[in-house]
């Protein structure tokens, strides 16, 4: 399986913060006032590496960017991005260690410092839960009263764009498909009825078409129809020749569908022949490996 298919949205953010325009943009509009009017006017310069481990990349992706300050200072703005359905308490955790990192990373090639960089942390999260949790490290820390000024601590901006409404995604007509495409990915319910509102924001920004409707085939349960229909409208003309280049994922993507089902399929076999014996729910759902609740409805139905 290709990594634009294992990892859609991974590969999805780094395409939309690659250009340093686009970043630029999505930085100056989302970071706190208090670091955004300290920032030169040159573009983010991106940093081609990644901090996060492979094994979590299903769920984070990450960006870093280099940047000049007014006064002439160089910094860097590392962007976390959190793809799962709700908050990950340990975010901070997370962002502790990508950062120190990326000072071991810069330390080997400024041996002679004398200050190390500032580095400002920024989560971009789009689950489908509201983000709740502190935006510190220090609520992770099992501290006595009083502790607080000797120990580490640091803040970090998070947009929860689940919480921004459709009509404020961003002043920038480039942004706004984008956000939108990422703020419903993680929305299963919302997502057969975004369509119209996709078009619209695609026809004001219709050189993005190709690298969003991409992203549409992988993660939206679109059909081929209902693409080449949203393609037909931004971009009239060009639905054949943009689906035939996305043909070979389409298959691949059936293909792992149709794994997972039967896969499912011969799991509830396991589990309705178990149930025929009498085994319990909790050791059928151990042999099966569906959970207790899928068990439960076995048994109703």
């Amino acid at each position: 399986m290709t990594d634009d298919i294992a990892h859609p949205h991974d590969r999805f953010m780094k395409d939309m913060l690659s250009r340093s325009d686009r970043a630029g943009l999505l930085l100056r509009e989302r970071l706190p006032e208090a670091v955004t009017k300290h920032l030169s006017d040159d573009p983010p310069e991106p940093v081609q590496d990644s901090f996060v481990d492979e094994w979590l990349r299903e769920y984070f992706s990450d960006r870093l960017f280099r940047v000049k300050t007014v006064n002439g200072q160089t910094a860097f703005l590392y962007v976390l991005i959190e793809h799962k359905s709700s908050p990950d308490k340990k975010v901070g955790w997370q962002l502790l260690k990508y950062m120190v990192e990326i000072l071991k990373r810069w330390e080997k090639e400024n041996p002679d410092w004398e200050k190390l960089p500032a580095i400002v942390p920024f989560v971009f999260y789009h689950g489908a839960e509201d983000w709740k949790i502190p935006n510190e490290f220090l609520h992770l820390v099992d501290a006595e009263d009083g502790w607080e000024p000797y120990l580490l601590n640091f803040r970090f901006p998070v947009l929860d764009l689940g919480t921004v409404p459709d009509t404020e995604l961003s002043e920038h007509p480039r942004l706004r498909p984008w956000l939108a495409a990422m703020k419903y990915a993680t929305r299963k319910d919302r997502q057969t009825m975004v369509v119209e509102l996709l078009i619209a924001l695609l026809k004001g920004a219709p050189e993005e078409l190709e690298m969003i409707v991409g992203y549409l085939m992988r993660v939206y349960p679109y059909d081929k129809q209902t693409l080449e229909g949203i393609i037909r409208k931004v971009r009239p003309g060009e639905e054949e020749k943009m689906m035939s280049q996305f043909a070979q994922e389409i298959q691949s993507k059936a293909l792992q569908e149709g794994i997972q089902q039967g896969e499912h399929k011969k799991a509830v076999d396991i589990a309705k022949a178990a149930l025929d014996e009498g085994m319990e729910i909790g050791i059928v759902s151990k042999i099966s490996g569906l959970s207790e609740e899928e068990i439960r409805e076995l048994l109703v139905h």
